[in-house]
């Protein structure tokens, strides 16, 4: 695919990676020279610098030829002129990034009558991905696939675990279960029978819903089974403000701490029943007089990483049930697992998961992002005609990297080994590297271009 992608900040960079690994056609819009020599030093990409508005540069870059144009930068009103211009001009698929509040109402407006796609806002996603988070009985990362069936969880090996110093052959793991991956100080392990558990290990487990809770238990993991009534949120920005929205209509108490006395106001005005306090969400003084201690959940989501996972710790160290932290750095993914958060939500892959399953088309059920993006989870859907149908597994030369974990059949969960083969009528749940991404579709035969986005 040919792919225009307008803003290279954050996001903008993330996906140029993730098209990249997929040997996608990419050209970059920044108006910024130091993102473009960035750009230019660390991808094989064609970096322009100059305005995505500009119905000139957008003919320069040939937009009429592509097959999609993303449009991610900091304005909201620049994402969508910059897409209509696309649209205009022949792009066949674009996307806008809108994070205004203000905007979340004119969605079906802006798709119906100004041909925009697809909306992606980053902050509204976040706030359901926490959701997500609070209300899953597991503290650390758990996501579930294949209807709810098949469940990938994070476990931290803790120093006095019954894991520790053993082989993988010899845990005994149930047969609705694999290890599909370890993060062990910030690299990431493919394991087989013979790789050790070490101290301070994070294992990811894939396999059936109730034999992923049941090991996640017998190893230590923690599980609440409490449901979550108060919220505690340091931070007033838009995730805040649609996270309490969405914690208000389940009946949940919410409090929220924000420095700027005019967004408390903001806040107060467009919230029904959350207390908002004027004041430092990081003060462990305030934190102290709001009884943290006595809350179910507690989520960071200031501005500033540093200033998260610090208030995120020290919120845990105070007694908070659930620990949230918002990071915008996906190399500190790993500093938070030994410190003792439990959880980390970074937009940036948020956004780029969200978008990535819109561009790799309706054969990609669900797709999640793991270890700061290093990784990915994928339900996916074999084309009937694809490689990797009524084949044994053994025989495909499935590289290292890429774990074929689970298959739903007829509503039964299968852990396959090497001679298992997969229906095309099966949904298959795949881990695998980044940069492997570019085999899985090859192998299932997931096609990108107009007829996935579209």
């Amino acid at each position: 695919m040919k792919v225009i992608v307008v803003g290279a900040g954050k996001v903008g960079t993330q996906l140029v990676e993730s098209l990249l690994n997929e040997k996608h056609d990419v050209t970059v819009i920044d108006n910024s020279q130091e993102v473009i020599n960035n750009l230019n030093d660390n991808f094989d990409v064609l970096a322009i610098k100059g305005n995505g508005v500009s119905s000139s540069l957008l003919r320069d870059v040939e937009c009429s030829a592509a097959d999609l144009l993303i449009a991610v930068t900091d304005s909201d009103e620049a994402n969508i002129v910059s897409c209509i211009s696309a649209k205009k001009m022949g792009t066949k698929c674009v996307i806008a990034r809108v994070r205004s509040p203000e905007y979340v109402n004119e969605s079906e407006f802006m798709r119906k009558t100004l041909g925009i796609n697809y909306i992606i806002n980053p902050e509204l996603s976040t706030a359901h991905h926490i959701m997500r988070l609070l209300f899953n009985e597991h503290v650390s990362y758990t996501e579930d696939f294949a209807k709810g069936r098949v469940r990938i969880t994070e476990i931290q090996v803790s120093p006095t675990s019954n894991l520790l110093h053993k082989q993988i052959k010899d845990l005994n793991l149930p047969k609705a279960i694999i290890i599909t991956a370890i993060t062990r100080g910030g690299e990431v392990i493919i394991p087989n029978g013979f790789t050790t558990i070490d101290p301070l290990d994070t294992l990811y487990v894939m396999g059936e819903r109730n034999s992923v809770d049941t090991f996640a238990q017998t190893v230590g993991s923690k599980i609440i089974r409490d449901r979550i009534k108060n919220v505690f949120i340091t931070g007033g920005g838009r995730t805040a403000l649609y996270l309490a929205r969405e914690l208000e209509h389940l009946g949940v108490n919410v409090k929220i701490a924000e420095q700027d006395y005019e967004r408390c106001r903001l806040l107060a005005e467009r919230l029904d029943n959350t207390l908002v306090l004027h004041g430092d969400g990081t003060d462990i003084n305030l934190l102290k007089a709001e009884k943290v201690e006595e809350m179910d959940a507690f989520v960071a989501l200031t501005g500033f990483d540093e200033e998260n996972m610090l208030v995120a710790l020290l919120a845990k160290q105070l007694g908070a049930g659930k620990v949230i932290a918002k990071i915008s750095r996906s190399s500190y993914t790993s500093l938070l697992e030994t410190i003792g958060i439990d959880n980390a939500v970074i937009p940036k892959l948020i956004t780029a998961r969200d978008i990535l399953r819109i561009i790799r088309g309706g054969r990609i059920v669900s797709l999640s992002l793991l270890i700061g993006g290093r990784a990915e989870v994928l339900e996916v859907l074999p084309q009937p005609d694809s490689p990797i149908v009524n084949k044994q597994l053994k025989d495909l030369g499935i590289p290292e990297g890429l774990i074929i974990g689970a298959i739903l059949r007829d509503g039964q969960v299968i852990i396959p080994k090497g001679d298992a083969i997969v229906k095309s009528t099966d949904r298959v749940i795949v881990f695998t590297l980044e940069n492997h991404m570019d085999k899985v579709t090859k192998l299932f035969g997931v096609r990108g271009g107009q007829k996935g986005i579209l």
